[in-house]
């Protein structure tokens, strides 16, 4: 087994306290960004900053989700670790084909379910028979994850590996210690034989009901084991401790979206209560941690490949539209595009993001604000207002304004206007809001400025002046 130390609860203390308190330090760690105030050179703790490896996930944008696995021949959405290994036939899988198609449609990363709620390892793992090596692909020699790490390198993507907690197959589920030590093993194996892993991705599933084996999953000894193999990897799950869940699978964030948050607000993976949702929505302004949102959503109704779905794919205004609702929002677009049976991703499904990154490309090829100078005027010590002239009166449907978040999230509410040189072409709102963050897209029906004004108000000191683009 794992010689990862175990973790125990101290006495006194409960388990999710002990959650929380880890997790903090986790993040604390790492993250925390002290200053000095001007007065009496006393320390107080600076506004939340990402770490580079933070920083760098949001830049990129979108990142592609592949659910593959014995559910895509089952025609199921979750199995229940009953199935054989042999029904794992996939007859041309081509994991440059999913790479090429990501690149194709403007994504970063690819994610793979290396192991979902059924329990089937996508790789030749020592720890079950439950996996590939048990299967007819590649005549018991083949390796999805070692396919998919080398189609990455190749196309120059990002590696992200989801790995469920959820073992419905594992007979040592629900014996805790014993189960903790496998999944271990597992992420072991997942993080030590593959090179460099830029995303390690976790849900809190733990479905097995009222009647059900009742796992309890250590968060700490899980996390810090990924930053002891893959210390430059940001985690994900509901909890962070680097990336949380948006709150949903719909492909939307919060309107209001704060990168920051209170570590306690969602103790664990998983957690269920009052606010949760609503904390995952929207962050939180006083937040102690830089904790972005990552929006997930499925291009098909269901997450793995069904060919009763392959006339219901997402349209390319339906992807724009949730690029504006993701990206848009101070979020990263996760977009599942499930592998087919045969181990292909569908050319429809091909065909859309490729038309989804044409569409964006024409949408914002032409920034009319480009090398205009913003001219600044500060209000207060929590306003301030930049104003930029196009040249001449010009036609503009979207406005995309950006904070340096390199040196935090700061912005509450802004108002964007527009005026032109006509008679009485006097200010007028064309787009407004609360959080600004990584990207805030607006769009509207085309209005013609020649000028545009942009006032924001601040819940502290405005770092550097927001960047502002408008595409005609």
């Amino acid at each position: 087994m794992t010689d990862e130390p175990r973790r125990t609860v101290p006495h006194g203390v409960t388990r999710r306290e002990f959650v929380v308190r880890s997790a903090a330090g986790l993040v604390a760690g790492r993250f925390a960004v002290r200053e000095r105030t001007a007065l009496g050179g006393e320390l107080r703790a600076a506004r939340p900053v990402p770490s580079p490896a933070q920083l760098a996930w949001q830049r990129d944008e979108l990142a592609l989700f592949l659910h593959f696995g014995v559910n895509t021949f089952t025609d199921r959405e979750w199995g229940d670790g009953r199935e054989s290994p042999g029904i794992f036939t996939p007859t041309a899988l081509d994991a440059r084909q999913w790479a090429r198609a990501a690149r194709a449609g403007g994504f970063r990363m690819l994610i793979l379910t290396a192991k979902h709620h059924d329990g089937f390892c996508l790789w030749p793992t020592a720890t079950t028979t439950h996996s590939v090596a048990s299967s007819p692909f590649r005549g018991g020699k083949g390796d999805v994850v070692r396919e998919m790490v080398d189609a990455c390198r190749a196309e120059h993507l990002k590696v992200g590996l989801y790995c469920s907690p959820w073992d419905r197959n594992s007979p040592v589920y629900g014996d805790s210690p014993r189960y903790n030590d496998l999944f271990c093993d597992q992420l072991t194996e997942l993080l030590t034989r593959y090179g460099t892993v830029d995303e390690v991705w976790f849900d809190g599933a733990n479905g097995e009901g009222p009647n059900g084996r009742k796992q309890t999953y250590d968060w700490p000894r899980f996390w810090g084991l990924v930053r002891r193999l893959q210390p430059n990897a940001v985690i994900f799950s509901d909890a962070g401790p680097d990336i949380r869940w948006i709150g949903n699978e719909r492909g939307v964030a919060g309107d209001t979206n704060w990168s920051t948050m209170s570590p306690d607000a969602v103790p664990y993976p998983g957690a269920d209560g009052p606010g949760i949702i609503a904390a995952l929505q929207n962050g939180d302004p006083d937040g102690s941690v830089w904790r972005p949102g990552e929006t997930d959503v499925s291009i098909r109704p269901g997450w793995f490949y069904h060919t009763a779905e392959d006339a219901k794919v997402r349209t390319v205004d339906q992807l724009v539209d949730l690029y504006f609702t993701s990206v848009g929002r101070n979020s990263k677009l996760l977009l599942n595009v499930p592998p087919t049976r045969a181990g292909l991703l569908h050319e429809t499904d091909v065909a859309r993001i490729a038309g989804m990154a044409a569409r964006l490309d024409t949408l914002t090829r032409l920034d009319l604000a480009r090398g205009r100078a913003l001219r600044a005027r500060t209000t207060s010590d929590r306003s301030a207002t930049f104003e930029l002239d196009l040249g001449h009166d010009s036609s503009i449907a979207v406005t995309d304004l950006r904070e340096a978040i390199e040196h935090g999230q700061v912005v509450s509410r802004y108002v964007v206007e527009g005026s032109t040189n006509a008679a009485g072409g006097g200010w007028r709102t064309i787009a407004s809001g609360t959080t600004i963050g990584y990207r805030k897209l607006d769009r509207f029906p085309a209005t013609t400025v020649r000028r545009l004004r942009v006032t924001v108000e601040t819940v502290a000191r405005l770092p550097r002046a927001p960047e502002v683009r408008a595409y005609g």
